[in-house]
Order: C-alpha cells, then sequence, then structure tokens
C-alpha cells in the first residue's frame, strides 16, 4: 500500500502537525544508531513545556483507548519514556481511567529507597510506553526488567513506528539489515502488542498533502529512503 492510498487517519495526521509544530520532528541529515543517514529525524524530548507534553498525552491516550488494549500498569523507560509515562497516567486519569505508573533509574541507588525502580510496584499486565524504537534494545531491556519484578510485559505504546529495517549483529560481529523492523520483532518474536500513534505512512501522507515546495522535496528523500531501508 503506498502512502497516498493508505486510509487517512486523523489522529495520526494530528500528530504529525504537532511533532512537527514544535520541532519534535525535523527534516534534514541524521545519523541512526544503525549508521543510516536518515532525511528525518523524531527527538521527543522536544515535547519540552506543559502544553506540549499534554497534547501528547492526549495522543497517546486516544491512541491506546482506541486500540481496545486492556493492561494493569504502566512503565516508563529511563530516560525519556519517564515524562511519557507520567503524563500518560495524568491524561489516562482524566478520561476516567486511572492506572498506576513505575519507571527506572540507569544506576540503581545505594542509598534511600534504593533500587532502581521508582513508583508503583511493577504487578500484572505491564504497559510500556516510549517514543520511537530503532533496534529495539530499549525494548528488551524493559521486558526484562519487568519479568525479573514478576510482573508481565503485556504492550507497547509508541510515538512514531518508522517502518524500518532493524539490524542485526552476526556471528562476525558484522551489523546487517534484517527484513523486519523492531515494531515487527516485538510483535513477533517477544510477543508484545504494539500501538503507535502514527506511522512512516501517516508522515509521507501529511507531506504529499502540503502545498509548500519545501514539504514535497522533504516527502522525496522519505520516500527514496524508505525505498532502501523501509518495510510495510
Amino acid at each position: 500500500m503506498t502512502p497516498s492510498s493508505h486510509p487517512s487517519d486523523p489522529l495520526a495526521q494530528r500528530f504529525v502537525r504537532l511533532a512537527l509544530q514544535a520541532g519534535v520532528l525535523r527534516f534534514g541529515t541524521f545519523k541512526t544508531k544503525a549508521g543510516r543517514l536518515s532525511p528525518y529525524f523524531f527527538n521527543a524530548g522536544l515535547f519540552d513545556d506543559g502544553a506540549k507534553l499534554a497534547q501528547l498525552a492526549e495522543c497517546y491516550a486516544e491512541r491506546i483507548l482506541a486500540s481496545g488494549l486492556s493492561f494493569d500498569m504502566i512503565f516508563g523507560p529511563a530516560y525519556k519514556g519517564i515524562p511519557l509515562a507520567a503524563a500518560l497516567a495524568v491524561e489516562l486519569a482524566r478520561r476516567g481511567h486511572n492506572k498506576p505508573f513505575a519507571f527506572n533509574r540507569k544506576e540503581a541507588k545505594d542509598h534511600g529507597e534504593g533500587g532502581t525502580l521508582i513508583g508503583a510496584p511493577l504487578r500484572g499486565r505491564v504497559l510500556i510506553v516510549d517514543d520511537v524504537m530503532s533496534a529495539g534494545t530499549a525494548a528488551r531491556e524493559s521486558i526484562a526488567l519487568i519479568r525479573s519484578a514478576g510482573a508481565t510485559p503485556h504492550a507497547l505504546a509508541i510515538a512514531l513506528d518508522r517502518q524500518e529495517k532493524a539490524t542485526e549483529v552476526g556471528a562476525d560481529g558484522q551489523v546487517r539489515d534484517v527484513p523486519y523492523s523492531a515494531v515487527q520483532y516485538v510483535q513477533r518474536e517477544l510477543g508484545l502488542q504494539v500501538c503507535a500513534i502514527a506511522r512512516l505512512d501517516d508522515l509521507l501522507q501529511y507531506l504529499e498533502q502540503q502545498q509548500d515546495p519545501d514539504m514535497a522535496a522533504h516527502r522525496q528523500r522519505v520516500l527514496d529512503y524508505r525505498a532502501r531501508y523501509g518495510v510495510l
């Protein structure tokens, strides 16, 4: 399915517009963790004031509730996942769905409450909330942490699905592309449901609808990148 034939998703289009207006989604040349030169970059850390974060939380909550996901609590992996989990918990409570949340620190604390986990005890079915997934490394770390606490990693909510080939390190130490995305890996191999506010298809559809010549140029570069690294 091409971006132009992809059914329009009002929430995804609203989210893409918000991300562009906030400078969270930018165009240019950016090196990814996989060493690729991407024509766009998404940095959720730039939802950096109360109004922006509130709008982001609304988008997460709308997508999660519309998906029908059933879960018992929210987990935000350090560091970007921490404000996302907190903001989502507040927005869900405002909508009548009060859920406990927790997050982790990357270094164990040897005083006070100690340990690496903060917030509600990890119990039941846990929804992990993060911004984007590249290789799925952070998701695997969160899953291991949740399981070690005796809870069940149940689902993952992200802001943007790049629909891009993941990478793996072979026995020879070389990094290779694989024919599936990090999202597909989490779904198929780790058994988690994945809920994304928007996908690369939605970004391309948004760019296609703009009259600005610069947007048309950005869209072509994103299409070229997708032709090389994309997955459906």
